[in-house]
């Protein structure tokens, strides 16, 4: 893995925790980090020893573990920004987003603290979302003068509703963590001491099932989202097929027949 001056990356046991660490600016996103983010996805996609992904935030200049996940985008870096270098900087955060939630992997976010604007955007991009009790979530955009630039006005619209979405991005609301479950934008909170276990106990239990079976249950959720019902069960009928002549299909269904554990190898 590459050496990154604002990400941390570690793996164990099939799971990999990549650390957005900015300590002075909340872990707050700028151009710099966006550009790592892309290189070290790309680094861990094709590594196979890697089954799941969590994505976190690392601890402020005094060392609270619990302060931020993501603080937002650097407003340092965008404050002077002319149009096009804005619009520049809406497609350099793409390219990483597109990546989390297109990658092979599962990807989980594990929120703990602050995600506003950027840091709500990127946590969304995540396959899974888990907030520690001490989270808040916010799209602070429009309070500035701007609007979300991350992908915040389509993907909290697909995840919370159009309505929620918009109430959230007009008013500028930060939610708790809480309020975050209640409405779907996150999968499960947990006590902000228990987030990395809780974390890496969930992407435990997903890379212990059928690798390739499960990419291929991500690529069906994520083609499937934006078709109508008809291509959409099509395609996914396409991926069945697929998963149907590889090992891990053979042994899975013949481990369950023969009542032992299997040995799911694919990815």
């Amino acid at each position: 893995m590459t050496e990154f001056k604002n990400l941390q990356f570690s793996v164990e046991d099939e799971v990999a925790v990549l650390t957005i660490s900015r300590p002075a600016a909340l872990n707050a996103l700028n151009t710099e980090t966006l550009k790592e983010l892309t290189v070290a996805l790309n680094e861990i996609e094709a590594m196979d020893d890697v089954k799941v992904l969590i994505l976190t935030g690392g601890p402020d200049k005094k060392d609270n573990p619990y302060k931020s996940f993501v603080a937002g985008a650097d407003i340092s870096e965008m404050v002077n920004f002319t149009a096009p270098e804005a619009r520049a900087f809406g497609i350099t955060a793409a390219t990483p987003f597109f990546k989390l939630s297109e990658m092979r992997q599962v990807t989980i976010a594990a929120v703990n603290g602050f995600a506003l604007g950027g840091g709500c955007e990127i946590a969304m991009a995540c396959d899974i979302r888990i907030a520690a009790d001490n989270a808040i979530f916010g799209q602070p955009e429009t309070g500035l003068g701007i609007i979300p630039g991350f992908g915040g006005t389509q993907r909290l619209a697909r995840l919370i509703g159009m309505g929620r979405a918009k109430e959230l991005i007009f008013t500028c609301d930060n939610i708790d963590a809480n309020e975050a479950y209640r409405i779907g934008l996150v999968n499960k909170v947990v006590a902000k001491e228990e987030l990395m276990d809780s974390a890496k106990a969930m992407a435990k239990k997903i890379a212990s099932k059928g690798s390739f079976a499960v990419s291929l249950a991500k690529t069906a959720i994520n083609n499937g989202y934006d078709m109508d019902i008809k291509n959409a069960v099509e395609n996914e009928a396409n991926l069945f097929g697929v998963v149907n002549d590889t090992h891990d299909k053979k042994e899975g269904m013949g481990a369950f027949l023969e009542k032992r554990a299997a040995s799911l190898t694919d990815f």
